[in-house]
């Protein structure tokens, strides 16, 4: 199964759909599906599915050995008059987002592992923060390691911090949060606690990532379908 570590120097990709309905929705995971398993790219590594919980929407998760790996998947005849036509048809947004992991962190119960697979119950959250370039540093230390107090949080699991590189559809710098947790429930209440009742070092925290982010989304999700070259 797939590992998001901070070690392995992959190129990883989150490309992330929104739609309008649930029916396209799974239009959309069988399309993606059809691509994981015909995948053979050169450089290519792994590909994992993402159904979308809160809205209707996917995510897939790809690592690639490298960039140039990747421009040559985007230059193909196949990705440019295939493969995005057919997203467009059924999509309300794209976004293709190219980034590094600079951040990991785990509950001490995973042992400092994140691993992604259909073959766990995570309930996935998936947050894109835009941001000044001059401030992307101070969020992605602000997302990372001044969030070490996740681990008492009951139901946390795991984050780690994506640097935006580059994207298509998408202006200027970002950084991904991508967070697995052991239920809708304990995430709702992580997310839903009113600020007044936060401890200080979760209001601070908030506070400031309010302050430099310019605009910020999330969808919730739950992995469906996982697939590694060589299988």
């Amino acid at each position: 199964m797939p590992i998001i570590s901070t070690e392995d120097n992959y190129l990883t990709v989150l490309n992330l759909f929104t739609t309008d309905t649930p029916e396209h929705q799974d239009q959309l995971l069988t399309e993606m599906g059809k691509i994981v398993n015909a995948a053979a790219y050169e450089g290519w590594i792994s590909s994992t599915v993402h159904a979308g919980q809160d809205s209707p929407g996917t995510a897939n998760l790809i690592q690639w050995r490298s960039g140039e790996d990747l421009e040559k998947r985007y230059a193909g005849e196949e990705f440019k008059h295939r493969t995005l036509p057919v997203f467009r048809e059924i999509t309300t947004a794209i976004r293709l987002l190219q980034n590094e992991i600079v951040f990991t962190q785990t509950h001490p119960d995973l042992g400092g592992r994140i691993e992604v697979s259909p073959d766990r119950d995570d309930y996935t959250a998936i947050e894109v923060h835009r941001v000044a370039e001059a401030d992307q540093a101070d969020l992605i230390k602000l997302l990372g390691e001044d969030r070490h107090w996740l681990v008492d949080v009951p139901g946390y699991r795991s984050h780690a911090v994506f640097k935006g590189l580059r994207a298509m559809f998408v202006e200027g710098a970002f950084v991904v949060v991508y967070s697995q947790w052991d239920s809708k429930e304990s995430y709702d209440a992580f997310r839903g606690l009113p600020h007044a009742d936060k401890p200080e070092a979760r209001r601070a925290n908030d506070e400031r990532i309010a302050e430099l982010t310019i605009e910020s989304d999330s969808n919730t999700y739950r992995v469906v379908h996982t697939r590694a070259a060589g299988e």
